[in-house]
């Protein structure tokens, strides 16, 4: 009886331990400032909604080519969002373990002033 018990408690306890940890897992990405230093929300979404765009736009893609060293003779555009021209091949800037990375992108669309 004793041994059956500890193995249901042991069990429990595991289940709980997983069961935690995959909460924990999931919580995001947590950013600590000060009230006193200036904050602008609004920035900060329209960030994080253009880096879903991004994501969602490389999801579509076919095929991701990504370099770690651009070819010589690429111009930097910075609209709508930075990226390099290299020869009519589109590559956007991405960090990855303190490392630049480029990935091939298409070609954006530069919305038209009225």
């Amino acid at each position: 009886m004793a041994k059956s018990l500890r193995l249901t408690l042991l069990i429990s306890v595991i289940a709980l331990a997983g069961i935690t940890m995959s909460t924990l897992s999931h919580a995001g990405k947590v950013v600590v400032r000060k009230s006193s230093e200036p904050f602008d929300a609004f920035a900060v979404r329209d960030a994080v909604q253009q880096d879903h765009q991004w994501q969602e736009m490389l999801r579509m893609q076919q095929q991701i080519q990504i370099l770690q060293a651009l070819p010589l003779g690429c111009l930097a555009v910075a609209v709508p969002y930075p990226y390099y021209n290299c020869a009519g091949s589109m590559y956007r800037p991405y960090m990855h373990q303190n490392q630049e990375l480029f990935i091939q992108i298409d070609p954006p669309k530069i919305p038209q002033v009225k």
